[in-house]
């Protein structure tokens, strides 16, 4: 999720519809290694309240995303065009309760071999708020009601034991829900998941047999072994001083990370030591990116302009490996 908004900044983050893209290097760039090639691909038209907040891959070039306040999910096609799979519901109230932001949010995703998309809807109200299903031409079912006092934002799949993992950045909880459905677990209620000021656990990743999050309000990254039974092991603490860490992805090179800092609208490039270093920036296209993806070589960094409310886009740039 993001950083830190007023309720006007807030309130005016939104999205719901794609113009075709601009492509190519984007000016004065500052890429480095080991990324190189960055291009704004896609440009969102905020007028239709497009913030792309999270994003999940398929096997066919194509790319599922959330819209975050716009309350839907879309597809976007290898060529860059948009389909607008499913809206959701509006909340009684509009959303004005939403734990943190105000506004309904549509947050993270994910994608299963088969194409079924799991997501999550926060609305600040018990009908609504937790995991919804989508399965290809259907329609969206919540599968599972997680507590409207909280902010349901970041989600992982474990392949392994078909269970999903969400993170609640107010409540600094880590959530288990199988993926059939079914009552919430608190998987682990650690304080290093805990909210300091606005917003705590956040971007969520399952790797190397851990559940690997991070925490906005604390910039740091964190790993929580799965034991054998599926309970959470001692939280460490990997990173720290990655100011407004929002959702990340591995590369690839064992637990060297590339993660999505919202507030300074940076790329980070994170050491399995914790040392990092930045490869994008503004000057790259960033505008408070939100997510991050990759596919091959090449990384997808959605960006949302909750912040410099100007330009939401999808950055591509190409991993060194």
């Amino acid at each position: 999720m993001f950083k830190k908004l007023s309720k006007t900044a807030a309130a005016a983050a939104v999205l719901s519809a794609i113009v075709l893209p601009t492509i190519g290097p984007a000016p004065a760039s500052a890429v480095s290694a080991p990324l190189s090639n960055a291009r704004t691909a896609l440009h969102f038209d905020l007028s239709k309240d497009q913030t792309p907040e999270n994003i999940a891959l398929a096997p066919d070039g194509s790319a599922y995303v959330t819209f975050a306040k716009a309350r839907q999910i879309a597809r976007i096609s290898p060529g860059g065009t948009v389909h607008t799979l499913a809206t959701l519901p509006l909340p009684a109230g509009g959303g004005l309760h939403t734990p943190a932001l105000n506004f309904p949010l549509t947050s993270g995703i994910v994608r299963t071999h088969d194409g079924t998309l799991y997501f999550l809807y926060a609305t600040g109200t018990a009908d609504l708020t937790g995991v919804w299903r989508l399965r290809p031409g259907g329609t969206p079912r919540r599968i599972a009601a997680l507590p409207p006092a909280g902010l349901p934002n970041g989600l992982a799949l474990d392949p392994r034991t078909g269970t999903l993992y969400v993170t609640d950045s107010v409540l600094g909880t880590i959530w288990s829900v199988p993926v059939t459905g079914g009552a919430p677990t608190a998987w682990s209620t650690a304080p290093e998941l805990a909210a300091t000021g606005f917003l705590g656990a956040n971007g969520l990743k399952v790797h190397g047999g851990a559940l690997w999050a991070t925490n906005l309000d604390k910039g740091t990254v964190l790993r929580i072994p799965i034991g054998r039974d599926g309970r959470g092991g001692p939280v460490r603490t990997t990173a720290t001083g990655l100011t407004g860490i929002d959702d990340f992805a591995f590369t690839g090179r064992g637990d060297q990370i590339l993660a999505a800092l919202n507030g300074p609208s940076e790329v980070a490039l994170i050491q399995p030591d914790g040392s990092h270093s930045t490869v994008l920036t503004g000057a790259d296209g960033l505008q408070n990116p939100t997510s991050i993806a990759l596919r091959g070589n090449t990384v997808y960094v959605g960006s949302a302009a909750y912040v410099t409310d100007k330009d939401p886009n999808l950055v591509l740039a190409r991993l060194n490996r």
